[in-house]
């Protein structure tokens, strides 16, 4: 291998989106691309401009990266356009993104029959949409859809559509298995055939996942040559899945010794960020997913247990801590300092290793995650938690009561309507004050009411929108019983977006908890903000 640097190009935003039950609303992409980039992704494709509202949305409010490139993912011109008349080629090369991704047909089946294009003319089209982006943006790249099919069967003309992108100018030829059918024997086959034509400095794979060897390919395809990599997060993807970058990455830089983009640092934040995707699709994270799971390291009593206490590398094949996990003893957790000071230097939290109150904070999240909260998809609630219990957060305001009525009735049009009300009792600066509020729900109303009794006091609450409400159940098997988890997203005009959460059998009440955090949170980080600009 003459190049050791693997780039990483994550296609969450697209083929994630594809995958069934999955629907990302404008701040999931925003959170999850921001994410992202602080893992250190080369590449983050951001969807489809043109091709539908949300992913309009999140590239007309792109966010500020600070190492991955957003790229727009499109198609080349259709037969019988040109590259500077084709509606969904124009589309794609308007967006405000540098970088642009364009498919295109390699297999002459597909050419022929589902494009009803000759041979030549798709040629044409890849060489001519890749050009005029070129001319337009700073990087190209070009998937070669059905490639390893269309190479089996019509051989030198998938290398012609190679060699087309290539001398069009694309940075990326990037090498597609559309439908997962290929073998890891195979693909490094024909990786490496390929590679003694085009370097392999300028070759990628993506890889599906339906015959279980998504990530298997995609290594295979290194070991041939290529330097990039495309997959998705927890492997999300339509039938069966993309090729799992989670479980890539510390493959490529932890077994096989090659460069990405992440540090150490970062890549101890691949936990963290593989369960944030699953908080933000409100599910359960994979117990038994490689690296990153719960049960990953997890060692049941008995022999296991004894081994690993003497030599942990008995039942481990790496340091649990190397990918931001722990080593789970089901008799006795043990405890994650490590990881907590990770998450500590992501919220911008100094606190040195020894601090003598560090071991109650790590009691106190276990104790919590046991009852049901998830902190790694709210940031904001952790940060609170552990300042709470390493010095100290003001108290804004206090809680006295809340009531919240929810009427449904027929109103005067004889329209069915449901209206809540909340009264809100608190305690504000030494001052008690009751206000009431209403919604289209009971935690709009709630929100409404608590705001009001505090805008007098704190104004720039008026900043503060709710950007995301997500409820999950965590004791399905409870029925109407069951304990809830809320999850609330806040943003501000500065454009700062924050999580917190709250657990509770009354989801009403699991509102507030996490609606107390979001406003805490901002109030608390405006103090800091003033006191800076004073200090200055």
């Amino acid at each position: 291998m003459t190049d050791e640097r693997i780039y990483l190009y994550d296609s969450t935003l697209r083929d994630g989106a594809q995958t069934q039950g999955v629907d990302f609303g404008p701040a999931d992409k925003l959170a999850i691309a921001v994410a992202l980039d602080r893992l250190g992704i080369d590449y983050i494709e951001g969807g489809w401009p043109g091709a539908n509202p949300t992913d309009d949305a999140f590239f007309a409010q792109l966010p500020r990266l600070s190492h991955s490139r957003i790229t727009a993912f499109g198609m080349t011109r259709r037969p019988g356009r040109s590259a500077a008349n084709d509606p969904g080629l124009t589309a794609v090369l308007a967006s405000p993104a540098k970088t642009v991704c364009l498919v295109g047909k390699t297999w002459d089946f597909h050419v022929e029959v589902a494009l009803g294009a000759t041979l030549s003319e798709n040629l044409d089209m890849i060489g001519e949409s890749l050009a005029e982006a070129k001319r337009r943006k700073d990087e190209v790249h070009f998937d070669a859809e059905h490639f390893f099919d269309g190479y089996k069967a019509n051989r030198d003309y998938a290398l012609r559509c190679l060699k087309a992108a290539h001398e069009a100018g694309a940075r990326w030829i990037v090498l597609c298995d559309t439908n997962g059918g290929t073998l890891p024997h195979e693909i490094e086959r024909i990786v490496s055939e390929v590679t003694a034509q085009i370097p392999g400095t300028q070759i990628g794979i993506h890889c599906h996942n339906d015959t279980e060897n998504a990530v298997a390919n995609s290594l295979a395809a290194v070991r041939a040559g290529a330097r990039q990599i495309q997959g998705t997060l927890n492997g999300l993807g339509e039938r069966c899945g993309n090729a799992n970058l989670v479980s890539l990455i510390p493959n490529l830089m932890l077994k096989m010794g090659l460069k990405t983009g992440l540090s150490e640092s970062q890549l101890r934040q691949l936990t963290h960020v593989s369960r944030l995707l699953d908080e933000r699709l409100n599910r359960p994270a994979a117990r038994g997913a490689a690296y990153v799971g719960e049960s990953a390291f997890a060692h049941k009593g008995g022999l296991h247990v004894s081994a690993v206490a003497k030599d942990p590398r008995t039942y481990e094949h790496i340091v649990p801590d190397s990918v931001g996990n722990r080593r789970h003893i089901v008799v006795s957790d043990q405890a994650g300092k490590s990881n907590i000071l990770a998450r500590f230097d992501e919220i911008g939290l100094e606190i040195a290793a020894d601090h003598p109150r560090l071991g109650r904070l790590i009691d106190e999240v276990k104790a919590r995650e046991h009852d049901g909260f998830a902190y790694d998809g709210a940031d904001a609630s952790f940060e609170l938690l552990a300042r709470r219990a390493l010095g100290s957060v003001p108290e804004y305001f206090t809680l006295v009561s809340f009531r919240v009525i929810t009427e449904r009735r027929f109103n005067a049009k004889g329209e069915l309507v449901t209206q809540s009300e909340a009264t809100v009792k608190v305690d504000v600066k030494g001052q008690r004050v009751l206000t009431v509020g209403e919604g289209n729900g009971p935690v709009n109303a709630l929100d409404g009411a608590l705001r009001e009794a505090l805008l007098p006091v704190y104004p720039r609450l008026a900043d503060i929108r709710l950007v995301d409400y997500k409820v999950r159940i965590l004791t399905p098997e409870a029925g109407t019983k069951a304990v809830t988890r809320v999850m609330i997203e806040s943003a501000d005009g500065a454009g700062r977006h924050w999580s917190t959460i709250g657990v509770s059998a009354n989801v009403i009440d699991a509102s507030y908890n996490a609606l107390h955090d979001s406003l805490t949170w901002f109030l608390f980080h405006e103090e800091r903000v003033a006191g800076e600009k004073a200090a200055d």
